[in-house]
């Protein structure tokens, strides 16, 4: 019979604390085995992610593993000095994080990286290096390696950024791959590069891949088997297609109930959409000038490398509607997003707040503030850590004087936390302090604080688990009935956008290919990338 590739037996993670100590980890136990891949979902705070960070040694301190063993083939490996860990670690152990930005130093270029990495872990030349991190680059989907490879993390999208880490955690052949949250970030099409490329792995070298998600139709698509994990502990295990189908808990049955599906046409308005647009955007374009040097731009001498992320994009959005921009990293739906709430000006174009250009005058731009405002991808990036969430939500009514006295500001920002139902103690508090989907909601109530009328929502969701994506969703629902507020989503979740978007667009390369009522364009695409996008959707009623 075949030993696994990787045994965890008993483990527990503990983490003191001032008023005793927190269990992480409560007593987990599983084998993987050679080419197979282990799916691992629950919440956040399950215990999923440190459950990977304790097998590859990298839990924080104080943080620490309080009892239990793990063997890498057969060899117990959680005892081992900090020097012998590090050699495992890379080389028979790869890891990808869900944030790219941690994995990657920002002053090397990926080939530099991605040449280090290989050359520390197998005896190649530079130039054979050099190859295999072009290869690597090319198997995870990056397109004209070569031409990438001495290009700077910063000159990526998200995207792009983690099929960079991919080719790292692959650089070194290693026989077990973490994959923690590796495609949550990722739009549909990449996303099913990844999942091709995690099942080769498996199948052509013998890999085992432990696979961290809470995406449950990632889990479908991909998982041989899969365990459960609420509170530090599996509460479920068995194969992909008994847990999806045959759910035995109720946590696994509330976070199956709770994955918006692509076939799911019920959108509930309670205040039905204007027919008249709130915001009409006319022929907009955006370049950016990549040449090397500044001289070169000033003087926009011969050979200028200038990129058009957007081109002569044209489209309505009616008051009182959600309208869903979709497509690939780097297809400009996110440059889109930053022209039309002004924080970076088009190169040709105009938009028409109800037929005013936002970028004509200084009045306009004061009025566009108070209109239009955004909710980010990362709550946590977009939130000043050092004020507490009061001066946060605020901090809008006070710049635009939307409130007189301190004590009618404190009301108003209490009004808001309640809206988005969070209590209002929490404005005494920071933003570490909270979840992930809590501090979602917080930036939600701070684009509500001007009292706006169109709001750009830029990836809200994926970063949430299912369970508190679905929370967030019908919050945002509610409040666009109750305020008669109009979205702009951008999502490279298919589902959630069919649930929300009453129109829908789709980008590629800067251009908008095809728009329309979204159940129109979702059932009767006319543009084969469409078809390709929707065909790329990991779907759970696909488990046999």
């Amino acid at each position: 019979m075949t030993d696994p590739i990787i045994s965890v037996r008993d483990l527990v993670v503990e983490f003191p604390l001032r008023r005793g100590l927190f269990t992480a980890v409560d007593g987990v136990s599983f084998d993987i085995m050679p080419g197979e891949i282990l799916g691992v979902v629950g919440e956040s705070g399950a215990g999923k992610s440190m459950t990977g960070a304790a097998i590859i040694g990298l839990i924080e301190p104080p943080g620490h593993i309080a009892g239990g063993e793990i063997y890498l083939k057969g060899k117990r490996i959680d005892n081992l000095p900090p020097e012998e860990m590090m050699k495992i670690r890379g080389k028979r152990i790869g890891m990808v994080f869900q944030d790219p930005l941690t994995s990657l130093n920002p002053l090397y270029t990926i080939g530099q990286q991605l040449i280090e990495t290989i050359r520390r872990h197998l005896p190649l030349s530079q130039g054979e290096a050099r190859q295999r991190a072009i290869d690597l680059l090319g198997e995870a989907g990056i397109p004209a390696p070569a031409d990438r490879l001495d290009s700077y993390p910063h000159q990526f999208s998200g995207g792009m950024r983690q099929r960079v880490v991919i080719a790292l955690a692959l650089a070194a052949e290693p026989e077990l791959i973490i994959a923690d949250e590796p495609t949550s970030a990722l739009d549909v099409s990449v996303q099913a590069q990844i999942i091709k490329v995690l099942k080769e792995l498996c199948e052509s070298r013998g890999a085992a891949v432990m696979l961290v998600t809470h995406d449950m139709g990632v889990i479908a698509e991909t998982a041989d088997r899969m365990i459960v994990m609420n509170k530090g502990k599996i509460v479920e295990t068995g194969s992909v297609a008994d847990i999806i189908k045959r759910p035995k808990e109720e946590y696994t049955i509330k976070l199956i109930d709770a994955i918006p599906s692509i076939r799911d046409e019920t959108r509930r308005h309670v205040v039905p959409p204007s027919d008249a647009p709130i915001m009409k955007v006319e022929k907009l374009t955006r370049e950016f000038d990549l040449s090397r040097s500044f001289l070169d731009r000033v003087l926009k001498r011969s050979g200028r490398k200038v990129v058009k992320a957007v081109q002569d994009v044209s489209f309505e959005i009616r008051r009182g509607s959600t309208y869903g921009l979709v497509g690939e990293s780097g297809s400009g739906k996110s440059t889109c997003a930053r022209m039309l709430v002004g924080l970076i000006p088009p190169t040709s174009g105009r938009v028409l707040l109800e037929g005013d250009d936002i970028w004509e005058g200084q009045a306009a731009s004061s009025k566009r503030r108070q209109r239009v405002q955004m909710i980010f991808q990362d709550p946590y990036a977009s939130l000043n850590p050092r004020w507490r969430v009061g001066d946060i939500i605020a901090e809008p009514i006070r710049a635009l004087k939307l409130a007189g006295s301190g004590g009618e500001v404190r009301d108003r920002v209490a009004d808001l936390l309640e809206k988005v139902r969070l209590d209002p103690v929490a404005m005494r508090k920071f933003p570490h302090e909270f979840s992930g989907g809590q501090r979602q909601r917080i930036a939600i109530a701070r684009a509500l604080s001007s009292q706006p009328e169109f709001i750009v929502c830029d990836e809200p969701t994926s970063a949430l688990d299912v369970s508190v994506q679905a929370q967030v969703l019908d919050l945002m629902r509610a409040l666009q009935d109750e305020y008669n507020l109009t979205y702009l989503l951008i999502s490279h979740n298919l589902a959630v956008v069919r649930q929300m978007a009453d129109d829908v667009g789709v980008m590629h390369n800067g251009v908008l290919v095809e728009q329309g009522p979204v159940d129109e364009i979702f059932d009767s695409p006319k543009v084969d990338y469409t078809r390709m996008l929707l065909d790329s959707v990991p779907d759970i009623s696909n488990v046999e």
